[in-house]
């Protein structure tokens, strides 16, 4: 699945058959629904899953970051600086790959 096959299949109900739960939670965000966003990357617990994770609560607010820094530091990235939706960009091509 190509970046561009991945960002088109939220036209659908349902995420695409075969993603991995970082990919899925990446979905749900993208769908607007980051309830179950986030339950799929709690349950996802490699590093690409924490960088998914780090992402959803930065998404959030959370007004310390002090969850997100967790989460980026259990991914082993920095806290990103870019807007959301470049780093949404940023995490599907990368796991993708």
């Amino acid at each position: 699945m190509t970046f561009e096959e991945f960002r088109d299949s939220l036209l659908h109900d349902d995420p695409p058959k075969g993603l991995n739960l970082g990919m899925t939670a990446l979905w749900w965000d993208g769908k607007g629904d980051w309830t179950k966003a986030h339950e799929s990357a709690q349950q996802d617990d490699v590093p690409a899953g924490a960088w998914v994770h780090a992402y959803l609560h930065r998404k959030e607010g959370d007004a310390s970051n002090s969850n997100a820094a967790y989460w980026y530091q259990r991914a082993g990235k920095s806290a990103s600086r870019k807007s959301l939706s470049e780093e949404w960009g940023e995490i599907a091509r990368s796991l993708i790959k």
